[in-house]
């Protein structure tokens, strides 16, 4: 019999953010794969560490996921996760692949799990508290009311500064590494005094910005703007 892929969003950082369904699948699974590149590596597997029982008793295994936006290494590593990935499920065992946040919302993972589902094998995406979700409560703010779009703009790609004119609430996400450009741009727009920002949001050294001015051009890659006009 075949094993089957999940797609298992853990939360923004706060292990009391997961889902009752995440935790039972982590300890159900056969295998626990976890995502290892730059900012991000370890962070999902040390959230499932403090929600799941045993977990160090679960087999593991890294799958690179390397911080690049080159094309060629990126459709090499997600080939080379897939291929893996199935050689457990061809054994009939079953993967749960950790992804921070949640899997359909800028997820690393949902590259390997196109290449999993299209090669024939069974998959299944487990929802995750997404990171603006929870930057949204430490503000102590709604995302969006009535009738107004929310937008989710990365900000590190190309596009932010039109997504900053669009009506309605907005969301900067990917910031620490553009950070200076960002503030830059929010003080053209002349809408500094509208942003608020949370870096490392559920994590060791979280902090809460009220003031975008008292930010760090150095800020976290887990640094997530709100902004409310």
């Amino acid at each position: 019999m075949t094993g089957k892929l999940y797609g298992i969003g853990v939360g923004p950082g706060d292990p009391e953010l997961m889902t009752l369904k995440a935790v039972r699948l982590i300890q159900e699974c056969d295998i626990v794969a976890v995502p290892k590149s730059g900012d991000g590596e370890g962070v999902a597997k040390q959230i499932a560490r403090q929600s799941v029982k045993d977990f160090d008793k679960k087999t593991i295994v890294e799958v690179a996921m390397p911080m690049t936006r080159d094309p060629q290494v990126l459709e090499d590593s997600h080939r080379q996760a897939a291929e893996m990935i199935e050689g457990y499920l061809k054994e009939g065992k079953s993967v749960a692949f950790l992804t921070l946040g949640d899997p359909a919302i800028y997820s690393t993972y949902i590259y390997v799990h196109k290449k999993v589902q299209q090669n024939g094998f069974p998959v299944e995406m487990v929802p995750g508290v997404p990171s603006f979700c929870a930057v949204a409560a430490k503000l102590n703010v709604s995302l969006a009311e009535g009738a107004q779009p929310l937008h989710i703009i990365p900000a590190s790609y190309q596009g932010v500064e039109e997504g900053l004119e669009w009506s309605g609430p907005k969301v900067l996400m990917k910031t620490g590494r553009s950070m200076k450009k960002v503030k830059e741009l929010l003080s053209s727009k002349g809408i500094m005094d509208k942003a608020k920002m949370v870096q490392k949001c559920g994590m060791e050294g979280e902090e809460i910005y009220e003031s975008m001015e008292q930010v760090d051009e150095n800020s976290s890659y887990f640094s997530v703007i709100v902004v409310k006009e």
